[in-house]
């Protein structure tokens, strides 16, 4: 659930700052089909992708992770 909702908000960041999926990709270091398998679920995240993906959102690691206001 956690993990569900960790996902959820990379991709709300990310439309956020209008980033495509490959923008994002391209400012992370991870590939453009990482971020499409991270936001619909289909993989979790590790710490390592998450760090990476926090940084290209010009954000920290815990902001990215907090998902107390996130709804399913």
């Amino acid at each position: 659930m956690i993990s569900e909702k960790i996902c959820l908000k990379i991709k709300f960041e990310r439309q956020k700052y209008g980033l495509s999926q490959e923008e994002l990709a391209l400012k992370s270091g991870l590939s453009r089909n990482a971020i499409w398998k991270i936001e619909s679920g289909r993989v979790s995240p590790t710490i390592t992708s998450l760090e990476k993906i926090a940084q290209a959102l010009d954000m920290d690691f815990a902001t990215l992770t907090d998902v107390s206001k996130v709804d399913l």
